[in-house]
């Protein structure tokens, strides 16, 4: 899952990048305004943390941008701004969450989560198709009631595409979202063919229908 962190604090910012990267997030960074104008207008997030003051820029005007394009991504405002009016204004304003500063990263973490849960999986924890069992707390796959072993980047995947149902995804995407806004800078996607082909052949063997088809010269979807 793929997060942007916009927040002028370097070293909060750092802390919070080191977290979640470690939570299996992809993180990226923007420290002004416009570096996350620009980076919304590129690019797709699961969840976005939004600081309020920013250089170059007012958040609530920032997240005013992103609703206005039409957006999928829950939005989190993280801000040293607790009183009750700025609270009630971001979340009117179109944030999914408020979490004031100073704020625990496990904290953190778990409403992250909860936004994307609540977006993405009509929020359940258990997510059920037919043979397939995803249990997101735990990180873990059943087919047939078996367990079945992915790496993360594969379990990402797996999420990924079922959050994603019925829709065509490109080789560019796929790429930013295992990547992040380094993924302009590889030379192939080789990585991505490499992680589908462990994917789709470890959830063959175990015994899962062929959800996930490739798109000949566009990309892949997964079909339910």
């Amino acid at each position: 899952m793929k997060l942007l962190i916009i927040e002028d604090e370097i070293q909060l910012a750092q802390s919070i990048i080191s977290y979640l990267s470690g939570e299996n997030y992809v993180c990226e960074y923007a420290g002004t305004y416009q570096q996350a104008l620009a980076k919304i207008e590129m690019f797709d997030y699961e969840c976005i943390l939004l600081d309020l003051m920013l250089p170059g820029g007012d958040g609530i005007r920032l997240l005013e941008e992103i609703k206005k394009r039409e957006k999928d991504e829950g939005i989190i405002i993280i801000s040293a701004k607790d009183s009750y009016e700025d609270k009630i204004q971001g979340l009117k304003t179109g944030a999914d969450d408020y979490l004031a500063k100073p704020f625990h990263l496990p904290e953190l973490s778990a409403r992250i989560f909860s936004v994307i849960r609540r977006r993405k999986f009509n929020n359940n924890n258990i997510i059920r198709q037919n043979e397939l069992t995803i249990n997101l707390l735990a990180k873990t796959v059943l087919i047939n009631n078996a367990p079945v072993t992915l790496t993360k980047k594969e379990f990402d995947l797996l999420l990924y595409f079922i959050s994603n149902k019925n829709k065509v995804i490109s080789k560019n995407a796929l790429a930013e979202h295992l990547s992040g806004d380094i993924a302009g800078m590889l030379d192939d996607h080789n990585f991505i063919y490499a992680h589908i082909k462990n994917l789709k052949k470890k959830l063959t063997e175990a015994g899962c229908g062929h959800y996930l088809k490739t798109i000949y010269g566009t990309g892949y979807r997964w079909e339910v």
